[in-house]
């Protein structure tokens, strides 16, 4: 039996040279060979405990394993609008739950996925979903993330007319902002926002609501509004010298390089080049920070967590189908960065109002009987300096203000600042600022589940 492939990425001395996708083309060979490996099991977790979409993937591998991509397409266009987002960024809890993981290695899913939506590409089978007939009732979205992409497209489907509304120049929100463009390239992204808005989807970019459009607006003209504004508060860190410069917030980072990319900026906002560089958040927008911060130029690039460091196979806390606690290492850590966990910082130290060092000390983690992480204790005598030019937070997001369109909208925040739907005034909530940050995957699984829920409601106010 073929064993899964390991070596998935450009060389590192070529890929930290330029943003483009940092994965290696794989030949078609490999892949259904790959393909083969999946046992179309009688009882598929990939497909319930796994995927958030709940894609049929024994049955999209069997198709194209035996050379039948059409239908391969079919199956997997049934359940995911965008696979060649998530074939490139997910982190593919399909696979944590695949059987050949209990004692062996998983299918490469995401890799499978992705040949086949790009074979689909190559031969024009992705074609305009475009409705055979309009039911008259306007449906407004207002953000142009994976959930509000999602929720539209399923909308639009089902005969609805779309207008996403979206406060950047651009539309795609996370999608275009968010993540760098070695790992989504952004003309994959305008090759599907071109598709869309053939099937008559209508987007209104630079367009703030509350500011250019009043959400009264939008509830006065449309038949219900989608609410897909992700999470815009970053977790802060409000230790001594904090107020001091070089200290960024890391989307605040990732944006200025992908809108420089796009041409929508002349030049960076905040630069890593020739700078020691300090991130303080240990997931994956930690890691998009160090393979952005290695492309600009940065002298050295560290990242802290104060997490422990995670196990190098499964841990017995998660176990099967459970997505696996365990240490995970991306092509930007491979690239060049030093990794260290089990530190907390106490201050930022500041030379002539600027960042120079960050004051941290290590902690010591109890475990659970079977391995997870409960509570922490500061170690004594562990107090460090770490010297740094720049400081990126990359600490995750604590939910949405409730300023602004929120309050426009009388939308009452939960005590994690996430919103509800309001189905009496057809105000309706789609991804992360209902649920809390979470996986692009799960952002748009939700939007789906929203559209069900509008076209539900609206169905049952027109009998």
């Amino acid at each position: 039996m073929q064993e899964r492939i390991h070596q998935i990425y450009r060389p590192a001395e070529e890929r930290r040279q330029d943003y483009q996708e940092v994965e290696r083309r794989f030949s078609e060979n490999e892949i259904r060979q790959q393909m083969l490996r999946c046992h179309n099991c009688g009882i598929p977790f990939c497909h319930g405990a796994g995927c958030p979409l709940f894609n049929q993937i024994p049955d999209f591998n069997a198709a194209a394993a035996a050379g039948d991509w059409k239908g391969a397409y079919a199956i997997l266009a049934q359940t995911s609008c965008f696979p060649e987002f998530t074939c490139r960024i997910c982190p593919a809890l399909c696979e944590g739950a695949c059987c050949c993981g209990i004692d062996g290695e998983p299918v490469m899913v995401r890799q499978c996925e992705k040949l086949i939506i790009e074979k689909a590409f190559a031969e024009n089978l992705v074609l305009p979903a475009t409705p055979e007939r309009r039911n008259g009732k306007r449906i407004a979205v207002i953000g142009s993330g994976p959930s509000g992409l999602f929720a539209a497209e399923k909308l639009n489907r089902a005969g609805f007319t779309v207008t996403v509304f979206e406060a950047n120049k651009l539309a795609g929100g996370l999608l275009r902002y968010g993540i760098p463009d070695f790992k989504l390239e952004k003309r994959v992204l305008d090759r599907r926002l071109a598709l869309m808005k053939q099937e008559g989807i209508l987007f209104r970019t630079d367009t703030r609501i509350g500011k250019d459009i009043s959400g009264e607006y939008l509830l006065r003209n449309f038949d219900a509004l989608v609410l897909a504004i992700g999470t815009q508060k970053p977790r802060d860190l409000p230790i001594p010298g904090r107020e001091l410069a070089g200290i960024h917030f890391a989307l605040e980072f990732l944006q200025g390089q992908n809108r420089v990319n796009s041409g929508e900026l002349s030049a960076l906002p905040v630069s890593a080049e020739g700078k020691n560089v300090l991130i303080i958040g240990g997931g994956d927008t930690g890691s998009d920070c160090a393979g952005t911060a290695i492309r600009q130029g940065a002298k050295s690039v560290r990242q802290i967590e104060i997490m422990p460091r995670p196990p190098e196979k499964r841990s017995s806390s998660t176990p099967w189908p459970a997505w696996p606690w365990m240490l995970r290492t991306s092509s930007s850590h491979l690239e060049g960065c030093i990794r260290q966990w089990d530190l907390a910082s106490d201050r930022f130290i500041g030379r002539n109002g600027h960042v120079a060092a960050v004051e941290v000390h290590g902690v010591q983690w109890e475990y659970s009987p079977d391995g997870k992480p409960l509570k922490f204790t500061a170690k004594e005598n562990s107090s460090a300096i770490l010297e740094t030019d720049l400081v990126l937070l990359a600490m995750g997001f604590v939910g949405n203000p409730a300023e602004g369109l929120l309050a426009e909208l009388e939308l009452p925040l939960s005590p994690r600042n996430t919103v509800s739907d309001d189905p009496a005034r057809r105000i309706y909530v789609a991804g992360d600022c209902g649920s809390g940050a979470s996986l692009v995957v799960r952002a748009m699984a939700s939007g789906g589940k929203t559209a069900e829920r509008i076209i539900a409601d609206l169905e049952k106010t027109s009998r």
